[in-house]
């Protein structure tokens, strides 16, 4: 039996396959029964298996006794802000920027944060119990021990409503946006977001088909994006992806900008305005290294974490700091949300533009001298043989000291997919592209001939 895993960001699989609707539905009696809960609210993004997984994620939750608040297709930050704001754990059926026969089941606590790591083990060792046929579980409900099952509408508005009000009454009259919802989750709210300021907003990838989703549009792929911008000649074009919460930018000529440039600019602005808690801006191990050179040479600290924003917020947190983020466009700004949250950031970007006077183009010129980056996805049958790859190690360590401290090199196994990410930065023409492709060459042949040996 293929053990079920958490990732960076929840349960991932292709749906009706690897997520089916069984699995599903065993996942929900095992959440039931591990997190103590009378409601737990569940949206969706617009993938076309989105209906059918709630449905038996919803079935497993109300045959433990669990009640199931159905809010529709909402971005997952919403969710986020639900979870807190009525201290109910929520669980978003999404796979993010994954195509869209892809889906997965992101979980929040009550109060809105990720569920730590010993919560997610738990539950996957419930759901190992559920699916064992020798193991005996409880006696099944009946009656009035089964949860209800209620059907909530309306709740973007509030989300909407909500948004606006953590720019401290200021206004984006002037400017004109285009907005690129990917497609997905937040297809029905994005453009009000801005327009209640009174910006112009020009919507695009709005237009969800089930199938459609994250398909060449959004922040996977921003060149719609760019060609729009210059089209209407607009001041900024924001990306999001298939459940906004996370953001791209393109500047007013068609440049995009990404999650490390945006991150740099945030911030500095809440530097200068006194926001920024301990100096101090949290970033994962993918966060390039111009980053980390242009915020040190403005006098801003940067701590590292993991790749995960579930390990930036536990960051964050523990410090009591107020900004941190992925390359990726993964932002959180913790003082006003628990996650990271694309429509918040196009805000607070468009905010930050209004206030400045200023293009996009100009505040990021020279902001962060980019360390040229090569990342390559591997596929690999098993990422957990990764750990014991002498002969991978082996060719990082000498790669890292022939580097020194002009480069870097990380490897790692992505949390939502059968692959190791190879990432390589270093200054010069092509030196990074030929570590990364001599690594990655390596990795693909030690572990396919290790997952041969183990048969």
């Amino acid at each position: 039996m293929v053990r079920t895993r958490f990732g960076t960001d929840g349960v991932r699989g292709v749906a009706n396959v690897e997520l089916t609707p069984e699995l599903v539905l065993a996942l929900g009696r095992a959440i039931a029964r591990t997190i103590s809960a009378e409601t737990f609210l569940i949206g969706r993004d617009t993938r076309r298996s989105g209906l059918m997984l709630q449905a038996a994620l919803s079935a497993g939750l109300a045959s433990e006794g669990a009640g199931v608040v159905d809010v529709g297709v909402l971005p997952t930050p919403a969710l986020a802000w639900l979870s807190a704001t009525r201290d109910a754990p929520a669980i978003v059926i999404s796979a993010s920027h994954n195509p869209f026969a892809d889906n997965g089941i992101k979980l929040f606590a009550a109060g809105g944060a990720k569920l730590g790591a010993d919560t997610e083990s738990a539950i996957e060792d419930e759901l190992e119990r559920i699916l064992d046929p020798s193991i005996k579980g409880p006696r099944s409900l009946e009656g009035h021990g089964v949860g209800s099952l209620v059907t909530e509408s309306g709740l973007g508005e509030s989300y909407v409503e909500h948004l606006g009000t953590l720019v401290e009454g200021r206004r984006l009259d002037g400017i004109r946006l285009v907005v690129d919802s990917a497609n997905g989750a937040a297809s029905e709210l994005a453009a009000s977001v801005f327009e209640r300021l009174g910006a112009e907003v020009v919507a695009i990838g709005c237009d969800p088909d089930g199938t459609n989703i994250n398909a060449g549009c959004g922040s996977t792929s921003t060149e719609t994006l760019a060609s729009a911008v210059v089209e209407h000649e607009a001041d900024l074009g924001l990306a999001l992806d298939g459940d906004a919460d996370r953001l791209l930018a393109v500047d007013g000529n068609g440049a995009p900008a990404n999650g490390d440039e945006l991150l740099a600019l945030f911030a500095l602005d809440l530097a200068e305005r006194g926001q920024l808690a301990g100096n101090t801006v949290v970033v994962t191990v993918m966060t390039n290294l111009g980053f980390r050179l242009a915020m040190g040479q403005r006098g801003i600290l940067v701590k590292e974490t993991a790749v995960g924003d579930r390990h930036v917020l536990a960051a964050l947190d523990q410090d009591g700091f107020a900004l941190g983020g992925e390359q990726s466009g993964h932002i959180i700004f913790r003082r006003l949300a628990t996650t990271g949250d694309g429509l918040l950031s196009g805000l607070i970007l468009a905010d930050l533009m209004t206030r400045a006077g200023k293009p996009l183009a100009e505040l990021l010129d020279g902001l962060v001298a980019r360390v040229p980056q090569v990342l390559v996805n591997v596929p690999v049958p098993n990422t957990e043989l990764l750990d014991g790859a002498e002969a991978v190690w082996s060719a990082v360590a000498e790669e890292e000291a022939r580097l020194g401290d002009a480069g870097r090199v990380l490897l790692r196994p992505s949390g939502t997919e059968p692959l190791v990410r190879v990432m390589v930065e270093a200054d010069g023409d092509g030196v990074a592209e030929e570590i990364a492709q001599r690594l990655s060459t390596l990795v693909g042949f030690e572990l396919r001939s290790a997952a041969a040996t183990r048969g």
